[in-house]
């Protein structure tokens, strides 16, 4: 009995190693794990959010090419109604697939933002289908425009994306905005 007590010292020191080696390693292997979620999420997410900025992107530059003859000032090529539907129809069956891609992976701030923009854009889909007047179409480009600041840095800050602003709202103040020394408001 004497050598099993002498040697109890050796003993408990062997299975404290194990179990802290044990425990280690299971604290090393979550962290891996969670870390390797993240990044494969934060993937997803921003191929969601890319998909979904493309396809909405499409409909708004078809529909401002639709609008083309009623907006003073335009460089854009215009496109015939009936192209216009076929094409922003097709757009229409990704942009909603785009959506439930971003409603399933996105933050809020960046669903509240995507959602800010996709209105904006549909707002301006609207007049160029006919459905509202097309008087206001400055300040439904302006908006969307805005709305789609607000998408990227919503959008940025969730991925974690530095490097400052890409806004481009105020850059792309239409022509009539402008004052008459030229400067834009």
């Amino acid at each position: 009995m004497g050598g099993v007590v002498t040697q109890l010292p050796a003993l408990l020191g062997v299975l404290i190693g194990t179990i802290g080696t044990i425990l280690a390693t299971t604290i090393a292997d979550r962290g891996r794990w969670r870390r390797s979620q993240s990044v494969r999420w934060d993937d997803r997410r921003l191929d969601a959010y890319v998909e979904f900025a493309q396809v909405l992107k499409e409909i708004h530059a078809l529909a401002v090419r639709m609008l083309a003859d009623v907006r003073p000032g335009s460089r854009g090529h215009r496109i015939d109604q009936e192209e216009g539907l076929t094409r922003l129809a097709d757009a229409d069956v990704r942009h909603t697939l785009a959506w439930e891609s971003v409603l399933l992976l996105g933050d809020a701030p960046t669903v509240a933002a995507a959602r800010g923009w996709r209105d904006a854009v549909w707002a301006i889909e609207r007049a160029a289908r006919g459905l509202t007047d097309q008087d206001g179409i400055g300040d439904l480009l302006q908006r969307a425009n805005e709305a789609r600041d607000g998408f990227y840095h919503a959008a940025r800050g969730g991925l974690g994306v530095g490097g400052g602003s890409v806004a481009q709202a105020m850059l792309l103040v239409p022509s009539s905005r402008a004052s008459p020394s030229g400067v834009r408001r």
